[in-house]
């Protein structure tokens, strides 16, 4: 007999998906203080966040197929251990190549919530899968934006190793309340590791509409990191603020993380298609915002409502369109669509550097605006090819 989702299990996940995927952020409000501690520029420091969000990629392509072989609750358990010692190694750092190095650690296996996402999906019944997404995804988009008013506090009064020590406290005690709460979900795919990434290839040549979801996210999520990558140089630099100031900006994202639930109960009655634009349209408009906003605080809190806002409303949507289908593999239909998501952040995180040290801010705003509308451009050209 199918199991169904209860709301203290949906909770549960929603919460883990924010406190798991923060550790992939804890990074951006404390780079400053990093690149002082070890002596470096801006540029080079910004290889932090960017292997972390390669390791996140790579733990997505490799780890989360796995989600359709083995039984979940005990393959999330497992993962667990690395997640912890990742952790503790950055804590424990002694030089920025030791920190790059766990970073991407940190990355890779930092991917639980997107066995999550998938979970929920299908342990809800039709009428309500949009909303479990929605909630699951509220909790990882508050976990990522909380994640930077938290470390940004943290690093400024306690130094930044201290977030590391933290986090790795936070996530044992998280583990407990897995291993006591979550259901455990048998496989449905019987074939071998090689047969299961071989398959990959396959859904990623048949599904239309997975390979459209994934260009619109990973250059969503290219433009949201660019953004944050940067903005702590431009608080430092056009304001005079340090970390913890530029953390505080985080909080004004949850907003939009919240209006995840009423998102996903609307992609489950709206036509798909016109809320995709809508969203697009939302983040263009951040993004001419910001094109103002280089010493103006109003433009910027402006911007980074209708930014996660926009981004949020684009991605619950995508993943609504892609775990409508092949409901046998939507671990596997994850990963190509998250995947494409996390190359497209950590290209954002790459040029949106050298964007800043080139051309400052103005060319941060130009760069996020160039990816939107490169959104715009393939939403409406490719559309037709899908059944949304």
């Amino acid at each position: 007999m199918p199991q169904k989702l209860s709301n203290s299990v949906l909770y549960l996940m929603a919460a883990g998906a924010g406190l798991v995927v923060a550790n992939n952020y804890y990074n951006q409000p404390l780079l400053s203080l990093i690149a002082k501690d070890f002596g470096v520029s801006e540029s080079e420091v910004s290889n932090i966040p960017l292997f972390t969000q390669l390791g996140y990629a790579f733990g997505l392509l490799f780890i989360i197929p796995l989600g359709d072989k083995l039984p979940r609750k005990k393959m999330v358990l497992t993962v667990f251990v690395l997640i912890v010692a990742s952790l503790l190694g950055m804590a424990l750092s002694p030089s920025l190549p030791i920190l790059i190095v766990c970073g991407f650690l940190v990355g890779f296996s930092c991917v639980v919530p997107q066995v999550f996402v998938p979970m929920a999906a299908q342990l809800a019944d039709d009428d309500n899968r949009g909303r479990a997404i929605g909630i699951v995804m509220s909790g990882l988009l508050i976990g990522i934006l909380g994640s930077r008013f938290i470390s940004g506090y943290i690093g400024e009064f306690f130094g930044w190793r201290s977030m590391y020590y933290i986090a790795a406290g936070m996530m044992l005690v998280y583990w407990v309340l897995l291993k006591w709460k979550l259901p455990e979900l048998l496989p449905d795919f019987k074939g071998s590791y090689w047969q299961l990434m071989r398959s990959l290839f396959g859904y990623l040549r048949s599904e239309n509409a997975v390979r459209l979801a994934a260009i619109r996210g990973g250059l969503g999520f290219a433009g949201f990191s660019a953004f944050w990558t940067t903005l702590v140089f431009l608080m430092e630099e056009n304001f005079g603020y340090g970390s913890g100031i530029t953390g505080t900006f985080g909080v004004l994202g949850i907003g939009g993380a919240v209006a995840a639930t009423y998102i996903g109960k609307l992609s489950d009655q709206m036509n798909k298609n016109r809320l995709i634009l809508f969203a697009s349209l939302t983040m263009l408009l951040a993004w001419i915002i910001f094109e103002f906003s280089a010493f103006s605080i109003i433009g910027i809190i402006i911007g980074v409502l209708l930014m996660d806002m926009g981004l949020q409303s684009l991605h619950i949507t995508n993943q609504n369109i892609i775990f409508s289908r092949n409901p046998e593999a939507r671990n596997r239909i994850n990963t190509i669509y998250m995947v494409g998501y996390f190359i497209g952040g950590a290209l954002g995180t790459t040029t949106g550097a050298y964007a800043w040290e080139y051309f400052r801010w103005t060319g941060v705003a130009s760069l996020g605006l160039f990816f939107t509308i490169l959104i715009v451009i393939f939403h409406l050209s490719l559309r037709k090819k899908q059944s949304a």
